[in-house]
């Protein structure tokens, strides 16, 4: 890159600082749950001030992507779901899940991040904070209605695929085509997404 070339996104910042922000990030996000966690809590556990943690990482929700070494941030993948609408979200969903997990290059970071947010012991980072900054807000775009209660039904379907896929490759789950599993779970995600809901 030239001197005069534009830099994008935000400055790396000093390892030492970073690598304390994000293991205090960690914890903080394991042990609370995403709404429950500031970034004053934060910067105060990694003895910084809170305005060099937004001058790092931007936005709290930011901060959590970060945090857990997404390789690929799940919001812009799953755009042009929202931007095509409800009705064909479910298989919509699926499908860009998928293209994710297939690329073989992103397919051990997330497999390492998933089981993270699988831990026992850190129950807050998936049921509080992963669902609620990543998934929920999908749903909420979408025009979903109910969400607090059709949100853990989607999340079972797209977890449940992911783990049986991807992290314990059983069959015939590992080895079907996409488009197989797409016309197969997607009309399930779908009917959590829109269909009626028991009274």
């Amino acid at each position: 890159m030239s001197d005069g070339a534009a830099r994008r996104g935000r400055r790396p910042g000093a390892p030492d600082t970073r690598a304390a922000i994000l293991a205090a990030a960690r914890e903080r996000f394991a042990v609370a749950g995403f709404p429950a966690t500031s970034v004053r809590a934060i910067a105060t556990d990694a003895g910084v001030d809170p305005a060099l943690v937004h001058h790092y990482f931007g936005t709290k929700r930011d901060l959590f992507m970060a945090a857990l070494e997404v390789p690929v941030d799940p919001r812009e993948v799953l755009t042009p779901v929202i931007a095509a609408g409800p009705d064909s979200a479910g298989e919509g969903i699926v499908r860009a899940m998928l293209s994710v997990w297939d690329d073989p290059d992103r397919r051990l970071p997330l497999v390492a991040m998933v089981r993270n947010l699988l831990d026992p012991s850190a129950p807050n980072l998936f049921q509080e904070s992963f669902l609620q900054v990543v998934i929920g807000p999908v749903l909420v775009d979408l025009g979903i209605d109910d969400v607090a209660r059709r949100l853990p039904f989607v999340a079972s379907q797209l977890v449940g695929l992911i783990v049986l896929r991807y992290v314990l490759a059983v069959e015939p789950m590992a080895s079907l085509p996409a488009e197989e599993v797409v016309a197969t779970v997607g009309p399930t995600v779908q009917r959590y997404l829109t269909g009626p809901l028991p009274s």
